[in-house]
């Protein structure tokens, strides 16, 4: 399972304040169970905007990993400089 999240972070102050969050919200998240990759894009010419692209095993993995105290710190700390919604895109592929 693929997913696939866009993070606009309000303002330069605040994008220097999130890099460091966002770093160790990827690094928590990779040693989850059923994490296949974990990484963290940031937008040439608009450094306010990061992806993150996830792979899980299973939907179940997922779950957890949104269940999990590092990911909900992590949403509550970012939530007061984010610029959008926090928006989650999941992809599944069929073989």
């Amino acid at each position: 399972m693929y997913v696939v999240t866009h993070v606009d972070i309000l303002g330069p102050a605040n994008t220097e304040k999130a890099k460091p969050m966002l770093r160790q919200f990827i690094s928590d998240s990779r040693k989850d169970s059923g994490n296949v990759r974990f990484e963290m894009l940031q937008q040439d010419g608009r450094v306010n905007h990061f992806t993150i692209v996830e792979v899980w095993q299973t939907r179940q993995a997922y779950e957890a990993h949104n269940a999990a105290e590092h990911t909900r710190q992590f949403r509550e700390k970012v939530q007061p400089i984010l610029g959008s919604p926090w928006d989650d895109v999941m992809l599944y592929l069929f073989q």
